[in-house]
């Protein structure tokens, strides 16, 4: 039999658990297909891998990033650790709950720094369009190299999408937004709150991404935050200078008019309004459709496409979990790739996921959707020889993470966690995250002498400065 060839599109968090997978059953001595995966981008990391353009790449293509500067993960890190590649293995110390972006990228990728995964990528590489043969039950995958803008095509037994789904924004109409004279983008293009210094603010949306920007908005001097929601307000004890308005109705100007009766005036509004399933590169017969949600309908135990089970999705979910969620996907598709193991009939998957659709029909909260993912996880865990780890212990973590959130929203990034894998506690940051301004790895790793935010920002010498608090 002829060797299988499986292309993985994306190489961001998804992709590169893909990847793993591959290498881990290699690394056991296992003969594996041959594996190549496209990314758009020059390195891996996806959302992590955070560059300075917004909108546009140097090759004219979309940035499918959202990364902005000065990001600090907003859920512990506990809740994500690889089960097979601890925190403690990588840095050899304990570090704080909350990293920023570049530290937990670094953490992705020392996972796989010393393999040969990096050799199956080939970065700077667009597809552009997959076509299934029903006939030979083969993949035709066309790419462009972006550097020598060569395009090619290649045949697969496979393919597995791990693109993500926070790429391309959702931009609803807002009547009279068109007369709004400031400055005006959605959450994927934000890419730093320093520009919002001064700013009075507008945020539309009620979900992670308002609620961060938010308070990176407050944290770097906007004069004003706004928030306003439409099914509901997040509910935080905000600071003064930041608060919550129902449905923004319509602009008039700088003028926003809100479905209470209130107005305000603005500098910067930015849509956080979410983002849309989409897949350019697959025609509608293989295209994902679905809504953020943390069950999307068509996929078998969440990963394979029902109408044709050669077609995997990768972190296709709304998540609570990530990283190790990625994993339990990433090795039940290799395991399924590999024989290791059996996918059933059409009949007993549409059976399966119905069955799982009713479970996520009636979850009704936070609490319940934590748990259903975590039962998730475990069904795919149990499948296959990835480590299990304490998922009861993660949703502990998660529900602690709401509570600490509602009882300060601006604190809630310096309380430490233990991790699930090892029982470590984490470190305290050498600064609280409100005064910490640099999110450099360098700084992060450091330990300075002197941690008060004038002299660590302005030096030694510098005067006294007020540092913002829950009272402002």
């Amino acid at each position: 039999m002829a060797r299988q060839r499986i292309a993985i599109i994306g190489a961001g968090p998804s992709g590169i658990a893909a990847l793993r997978a591959f290498e881990s059953a290699e690394r056991a001595g296992a003969e594996i297909p041959e594996v190549i995966a496209y990314e758009k981008q020059s390195d891996w990391g996806g959302q992590w891998n955070y560059d300075w353009r917004a909108g546009i790449d140097q090759y004219g293509e979309p940035v499918h990033s959202s990364m902005y500067r000065n990001l600090w993960s907003n859920g512990p890190k506990e809740a994500l650790e690889f089960a097979e590649y601890t925190f403690d293995e990588h840095f050899g110390r304990p570090i704080s709950s909350y990293p920023p972006r570049e530290v937990l990228w670094d953490y992705i990728d020392g996972r796989v720094r010393t393999t040969n995964v990096k050799d199956k990528v080939r970065f700077s590489t667009a597809v552009r369009w997959v076509e299934h043969h029903p006939d030979r039950d083969m993949f035709t995958v066309t790419v462009e190299d972006l550097v020598s803008h060569q395009t090619t095509s290649s045949e697969f037994d496979r393919v597995i999408v791990s693109t993500g789904h926070f790429s391309f924004p959702n931009v609803p109409d807002f009547q009279g937004i068109e007369t709004f004279p400031g400055t005006l983008l959605h959450a994927h293009d934000f890419r730093g709150a320093e520009r919002l210094a001064d700013q009075r603010v507008l945020l539309i949306g009620a979900s992670y991404s308002a609620e961060d920007i938010g308070v990176q908005a407050f944290k770097m001097g906007a004069r004003s935050v706004t928030m306003s929601y439409r099914s509901g307000p997040m509910g935080y004890d905000w600071p003064e200078g930041m608060e919550e308005l129902p449905l923004l109705e319509r602009f008039e100007g700088e003028t926003a008019h809100f479905s209470n009766g209130e107005t305000r005036e603005f500098d910067a509004v930015i849509l956080c309004t979410g983002y849309l399933h989409k897949y350019p590169f697959l025609s509608s017969d293989l295209a994902l459709q679905s809504g953020n949600n943390i069950y999307p309908a068509g996929l078998y135990r969440g990963v394979v496409w029902q109408e044709n089970p050669k077609v995997y999705y990768l972190g296709a979910q709304d998540q609570w979990f990530t990283f190790n969620m990625f994993d339990a996907q990433a090795w039940y598709v290799r395991d399924l790739i590999m024989g290791r193991a059996e996918l059933p009939s059409a009949e007993q998957r549409t059976e399966h996921l119905n069955s799982w659709q009713r479970r996520f029909e009636e979850v009704g909260g936070d609490a319940d959707a934590v748990r259903f993912q975590a039962e998730y996880i475990r069904d795919l865990i149990e499948a296959t020889d990835y480590p299990m780890f304490d998922l009861d212990e993660v949703v502990r973590i998660f529900l602690a993470w709401k509570a600490d959130k509602k009882k300060n929203i601006l604190t809630y990034r310096d309380k430490p966690y233990p991790s699930v894998m090892t029982g470590t506690l984490a470190a305290e940051h050498h600064t609280t995250w409100l005064q910490e301004l640099d999110d450099s790895l360098e700084r992060y790793l450091s330990t300075p002498e002197e941690t008060d935010v004038e002299k660590v920002v302005r030096g030694a010498d510098a005067p006294e400065v007020h540092t913002p608090d829950a009272g402002r």
